[in-house]
């Protein structure tokens, strides 16, 4: 039977860092709002979560991230550009990936102080409930999306989730990884959490994803302001220590994972996404066979 547990209604997006790996295209851009095809990073993230059921958005954002704002506003000159012109299709998509009003809340990381610190900075938005935490510059590319499995397994388990992906033996060094009771498992309990280990000291071959359900007192910890890799605040860290007295559940993603913020994850996650779209797939593919020859 499941267990009873607060529903996942919030997620939080960490979107302040610089993109320092993609200049000059993130001088003025966010990295975030690179596109993917025709969308922009963010949004298939947000996509993602939309899917999975999360009705309050959260941007833990900087300076210079006023685009993504904007983004997720309403363009009332371009909107009504569109309906004078005829283009309905262009506009019925516009309106179906705006939020509705309240859905949406931005708060500043002011200083660079890591991912703990910018989960924490969410704090008052998220309140005293659970919620999900995604970074923007994993997609998880698969026949589900990722955050809906995840929503699945933590109805029935409660406590908190993450997911994981398996990784060459030999690339455990690169990444954090999850010990766990059953590595064949879709869900498995988390028996430990390693980062960047040699690989013969790997728990496991299962890395940390990117896409997180957590309890809030995940907050109490990272306020303590404990520095770890870095000299920053991690969420790992915090997680660790969550562990001791709250379960903790890794759930195993099937697709693909493109990191975006590496230049060859972005133009691997192009060119899956294009082939993915049936009106760009038969080209995009005599044009990549075409260049591949020469």
């Amino acid at each position: 039977m499941a267990r009873m547990t607060k529903r996942v209604r919030k997620a939080v997006f960490p979107v302040a860092g610089l993109g320092t790996r993609f200049l000059p295209a993130t001088k003025a851009v966010p990295k975030e709002m690179l596109t993917v095809v025709d969308r922009p990073v963010i949004q298939h993230v947000v996509d993602e979560a939309k899917a999975a059921g999360i009705e309050h958005f959260i941007f833990v954002t900087g300076r210079n991230k006023a685009p993504i704002e904007d983004h997720f506003d309403s363009q009332y000159e371009l909107e009504r550009t569109l309906s004078e012109r005829g283009k309905s299709e262009e506009l019925a998509a516009l309106m179906a990936d705006l939020p509705r009003p309240g859905q949406t809340s931005f708060t500043r990381q002011q200083a660079p102080h890591g991912l703990g610190h910018a989960v924490w900075c969410a704090r008052e938005i998220v309140g005293d409930e659970p919620f999900a935490l995604l970074l923007p510059d994993m997609l998880h590319f698969g026949p589900r999306p990722c955050l809906c499995d995840m929503m699945e397994a933590y109805a029935l388990h409660g406590g908190n989730h993450i997911a994981v992906a398996p990784v060459p033996a030999d690339q455990t060094h690169l990444y954090g990884i999850v010990g766990v009771e059953d590595k064949t498992a879709k869900v498995s309990r988390v028996t430990g959490m390693v980062e960047k280990p040699k690989p013969a000291d790997a728990p496991s071959n299962l890395h940390i994803s990117g896409r997180y359900i957590l309890q809030p007192d995940i907050f109490a910890i990272l306020e303590r302001g404990e520095r770890g890799a870095g000299g920053e605040i991690q969420v790992t860290d915090a997680m660790k220590n969550l562990a001791l007295s709250q379960p903790f559940f890794a759930v195993r993603f099937d697709g693909t994972i493109y990191d975006c913020g590496a230049k060859i994850g972005f133009l691997l996650a192009n060119v899956a996404y294009g082939l993915a779209r049936k009106e760009l797939a038969p080209t995009l593919r005599c044009e990549l066979a075409r260049l591949l020859d020469t």
